[in-house]
């Protein structure tokens, strides 16, 4: 018996091809419907009490509760541009910025100047009503006031304005991404098949999955939340395995042809071979993307959601409307030719020079696995001391103005950085209140806390009191945990224990990051343990070889080696920061190892499938293990490369951008990609794969042979166990 789920590409591929226009028809209609369903529904967006995790997350739930929660603010700051400040003219100025913002629409009320510590600045705190007021206003009346007093300084920064212009050059980043990447693709597609329908099918089939899926992630996101940033996540995968499942279809398609066959009989032994490697490499990729549900975070939820459903529509599309595009075009999918690209293709044999390249790999496998096994150790050895830690405003674009004027805010005002946030609910007010003063100053024997003008507030039903301990540390700093950690486990207890019926937790921004920071740490072991599980299950299923899943497994652990000590070298040590534009925070962002871990193991599986999806091919029409794992390769070598360098230019564009996510995001894929695709796919695979020999490949009844009892008996017939078309 036939195994369904291994037919279900030809099945699927012969029906689109006899029925081209039912198949195109039902895909666009999809596509429309989807579309549709993104305008009429509206998104469920993640709402910020979705992000609260551990104790910092309940410290701001009761803090929410008791309407303790920190107003949306804008903080005005005066200094002066000779370096002596007129304490007349800033109060002034102070004075003129408080009378211009009490009329702006959105602004409950403007307190009283705060002089620094130093009486260099001058700082006019003004209070919102929410974060989601117009922006453009506030800084209207600010440039009024500086325009009023060219001696002074006057600049803002708070909630509103810096989110404003984080969003605006997120949008800028993403739209240039988006420009040049596609031209950028269009042209590697150009140069792989010297043909403009070709090269433009793969980015079409792409494109409209990633259309879809933004419009089916609506009604989904009543199920599970959306996160700003899917979107992205949305385009980055679903132009990243659009294009390649186009690509390894049509490239065997256009070899079919080349080699003699129909159109159909082209498009059903691509449906076969390269059809099925397509859906169980998708499948490889869903399952790791999977891996991230595994850290219970709503926004790796978001972005999981989105990605598997990008997956599994662009694996539905390779499989029914490509098929369907091909069978109607026939050969018009060759043009309009480009002449010289054209005459390049057509004159390169396949695999001619790969197998040329992998010659002295096969022929000394020990050698060529133990050099690449050498280089891969040396990329991977950093990756033990990569330091992660959230976002920060260290992390945030240097030249963007908000930023500027909030780094001197809190140069000036250490109060208006990092702090820690003590919450207690349910005590005596009175005995709160005399609990976290008595705590206030027991912390001020300590460098970590600037206690200096630190008071308790309380709720307006006094059941809630808290106070604000001020940290003189950057957020990323070691220090600042070690000071929450202090507070948590000696401070804070040694205080308000004795208080009767009383609740307590440390929160704020420090907390937070630390909260984050162990439950991540916790459950990374999970998550890669998941994706590396379920990934060497499914190569287990599908080649039917324990030791090629093992394989699989060792050289996904490889890959993600390189690309986290590539992220180590790079971002955090700040190696090449002149040649990207970028100052090292000395940490990597948390959620990006993360993100490379899944999508790498993700992309590189679809390499991985095809080449021993090709292999195996070979070994079932009769070649011997070594002459098939040298010919496999070489056969599959060209488009791996293709494949590979769409997205290692995609996400060298994205290391290019400004924001510190996009650019780490970038530098880790774009070389660990490279790398995967070359160094371990083309030198290590084929290595290991010879010397393991025939062990590696379970006898097994040949699947084109399968194939051929489903098929009318007139199309098709087996010679020497290699399916071989007789026409229709």
């Amino acid at each position: 018996m036939s195994n369904p789920l291994a037919q279900l590409p030809t099945r699927a591929a012969r029906w689109s091809a006899t029925h081209p226009w039912r198949a195109i028809g039902a895909w666009f209609l999809l596509v429309a419907v989807a579309v549709g369903l993104a305008m009429t529904v509206s998104t469920n967006e993640v709402k910020d009490a979705d992000y609260r995790i551990g104790e910092s997350g309940r410290a701001e739930a009761l803090l929410d509760s008791a309407g303790l929660d920190h107003p949306p603010t804008e903080n005005v700051l005066i200094t002066s541009k000779s370096g002596d400040l007129d304490g007349a003219d800033a109060r002034a100025a102070a004075a003129e910025v408080a009378a211009s913002m009490a009329d702006v629409k959105g602004v409950v009320g403007v307190g009283d100047a705060i002089a620094s510590e130093d009486g260099s600045a001058l700082l006019v705190p003004v209070e919102l009503t929410s974060d989601e007021i117009d922006a453009e206003p506030l800084l209207d009346a600010t440039a009024a006031v500086q325009k009023a007093h060219p001696d002074l300084v006057v600049e803002q920064a708070g909630d509103v304005t810096i989110d404003e212009a984080i969003n605006e050059r997120v949008a800028e980043d993403l739209h240039s991404a988006e420009f040049i990447s596609l031209p950028i693709t269009l042209v590697l597609m150009l140069l792989a098949f010297g043909a403009l329908i070709a090269a433009g099918l793969p980015v079409l089939l792409a494109a409209t999955s990633v259309a879809a899926t933004i419009g089916i992630s609506a009604p989904v996101s009543l199920l599970v939340p959306a996160e700003p940033t899917v979107t992205s996540m949305i385009v980055l995968i679903g132009m990243a395995v659009g294009v390649d499942y186009s690509l390894f279809y049509l490239k065997r398609e256009r070899q079919e042809r080349a080699a003699g066959r129909s159109t159909l009989d082209a498009v059903a032994i691509a449906a076969e071979t390269s059809g099925h490697a397509i859906l169980v490499s998708g499948g490889a990729v869903i399952a790791a993307l999977a891996g991230l549900f595994v850290l219970t975070d709503v926004t790796f939820n978001s972005l999981a959601t989105g990605s598997i459903i990008v997956v599994a529509v662009a694996v539905l599309g390779s499989i029914t409307v490509l098929p369907a595009l091909l069978a109607k075009l026939g050969r018009w999918v060759d043009r309009p030719r480009v002449p010289l690209l054209w005459r390049l293709t057509r004159r390169t044999t396949t695999g001619s020079i790969s197998g040329r390249l992998l010659g002295p790999v096969v022929r000394h496998p020990v050698a060529a696995l133990v050099v690449a096994t050498v280089g891969i150790i040396a990329l991977a050895v950093p990756a033990l001391s990569m330091k992660t830690h959230q976002a920060t405003p260290e992390t945030l674009p240097g030249d963007i103005p908000a930023v500027q004027t909030f780094r001197a805010i809190t140069k000036a005002y250490p109060s208006e950085g990092t702090s820690a946030q003590v919450v207690v609910t349910g005590a005596d007010p009175a005995a709160a209140k005399a609990a976290l003063e008595g705590l206030r100053d027991e912390a001020g024997g300590f460098d970590d806390f600037a206690i200096a003008g630190a008071q308790v507030q309380a709720s307006a039903d006094g059941n809630t009191s808290v106070l604000d301990l001020p940290m003189p540390y950057e957020e990323s700093d070691d220090r600042a945990g070690a000071a929450i950690e202090r507070l948590r486990t000696d401070l804070v207890p040694a205080a308000l224990d004795d208080l009767t019926g009383a609740e307590h937790a440390v929160g704020g921004s420090a907390a937070e990051a630390l909260d984050s920071a162990e439950k991540q740490s916790a459950r990374m072991p999970f998550l890669l343990g998941f994706v590396l599980l379920l990934t060497m299950v499914m190569m287990i299923a599908a080649f039917r070889s324990v030791l090629l899943g093992v394989v699989s497994t060792v050289l996904n652990l490889a890959s993600v080696g390189v690309a986290f000590g590539i992220l180590a070298i790079v971002v955090q040590h700040g190696v090449g920061e002149s040649l990207l534009d970028f100052t090292s925070p000395g940490f990597v962002i948390d959620w990006i190892p993360v993100f490379v871990l899944v999508v790498l193991v993700g992309l590189s599986m679809d390499y991985h499938v095809f080449a021993l999806s090709r292999i195996r091919e070979l070994i079932d029409s009769g070649l011997s293990a070594r002459d098939a794992v040298h010919r496999g390769i070489a056969d599959t070598a060209g488009v791996i490369t293709s494949a590979a360098a769409v997205m290692v230019s995609v996400f060298a564009i994205f290391a290019t951008l400004s924001m510190m996510e996009m650019k780490m995001m970038g530098v880790g894929l774009s070389a660990a990609i490279l790398i995967d695709a070359t160094v371990i796919r083309l030198v290590v695979l084929p290595a290991i794969l010879v010397l393991l020999g025939d062990r590696a490949w379970p006898k097994r009844r040949t699947p084109v042979a399968a194939a051929a009892e489903d098929l009318p008996p007139t199309s098709w017939e087996s010679q020497n166990g290699v399916l071989v078309p007789t026409g229709r």
